[in-house]
């Protein structure tokens, strides 16, 4: 009979845990981590095509320096932040890592526009393969961007709605950072550049006009 009464009991709790939520943020706990790990999986991709990027261009274009050198540094700031699934528990490293990957997306479109001044290196065929896997990969990234955000949007409805907030206060639930998609727009809005043709060179102002010498007495 005692056994019984713990069975009985046990099914109670647990019936109990599902019906107030419980589950749910469990279950959207893991959805998180899941689609959190793609997201970083992607951004990896990203940062791993930045090196022969960054070469191919530096071959028809070496003068660009400060732009090659933002892209590069911009990657370095990305890699010194690590991407650990504890990491969507903390806003402040949330915030850190999305402002570094957000800093890395506006110098790569930098490097873009820097790009249409050289015909001959939006020609070239390695250049080109790069570009295809960067552009295929900025995709990948706000799909798993998107995914993460809905995993994120459903796990924090279910935080602070109630009675299941009763629950997340209970358990220690809380709402999970999320991206900011208007900060999302405005980084991945390539700068303004003006490629007009250069202003004329100033001309050089009129020489005062010399007057004649006198005859000389040698030429009467």
């Amino acid at each position: 009979m005692k056994r019984l009464f713990v069975v009985l009991t046990l099914l109670v709790a647990t019936l109990g845990l599902g019906g107030c939520g419980y589950n749910t943020m469990q279950a959207g706990d893991q959805q998180i981590k899941a689609t959190w790990a793609e997201v970083v999986n992607q951004y990896q991709r990203r940062a791993d095509l930045i090196p022969n990027l960054v070469e191919t261009v530096k071959g028809f274009a070496g003068q660009e320096q400060a732009v090659l050198l933002g892209v590069t540094n911009a990657r370095a700031k990305v890699g010194s932040i690590q991407a650990t699934p504890e990491l969507v528990n903390d806003p402040a490293a949330f915030q850190k890592f999305t402002a570094a990957q957000g800093e890395l997306t506006s110098a790569l479109s930098r490097l873009m526009v820097v790009v249409e001044r050289y015909p001959e290196l939006k020609s070239d065929r390695n250049f080109r393969d790069l570009q295809a896997q960067l552009e295929g990969t900025e995709n990948r990234i706000t799909v798993a961007r998107n995914r993460y955000i809905k995993s994120v949007q459903e796990y924090n409805t279910t935080v602070v709605q109630f009675p299941t907030n009763l629950t997340a206060m209970i358990f220690g639930f809380k709402e999970k950072p999320q991206f900011t998609v208007e900060n999302e727009k405005a980084i991945a809005t390539p700068p303004k550049v003006d490629f007009g043709k250069p202003a004329a060179p100033a001309q050089e102002p009129a020489k005062a006009a010399i007057p004649p010498s006198p005859p000389s007495e040698y030429s009467k």
